[in-house]
């Protein structure tokens, strides 16, 4: 029965470590990501907001043209820790 509480007591104090490295990941993909973006000649400038949840990426906001928004979701897929990345990026000229 002490073995039981006591695995209990350890697997209800890991869970938040476990969720903390979870936002630790997101923080740091998008560090990373943001200077990656910003960095880019074809992209910086575009008014992109990033959201990472759980190594999802989501890019939103408004690019100059087409390949613009292709480049910022090849720069977001090549990014470390990034699963899935949904590019719901407008271009400027869209009303």
């Amino acid at each position: 029965m002490t073995r039981v509480i006591s695995i209990l007591l350890i697997a209800f104090l890991m869970v938040p470590m476990l969720v903390a490295q979870d936002s630790k990941a997101d923080g740091r993909i998008y560090n990373d990501l943001k200077a990656k973006l910003a960095d880019d000649p074809d992209v910086r400038g575009a008014a992109i907001e990033v959201i990472v949840k759980d190594g999802a990426v989501t890019l939103k906001g408004r690019v100059g043209d087409v390949f613009a928004k292709d480049k910022a979701t090849k720069i977001a897929k090549k990014s470390k820790g990034v699963k899935t990345v949904d590019n719901q990026l407008k271009l400027f000229s869209d009303n």
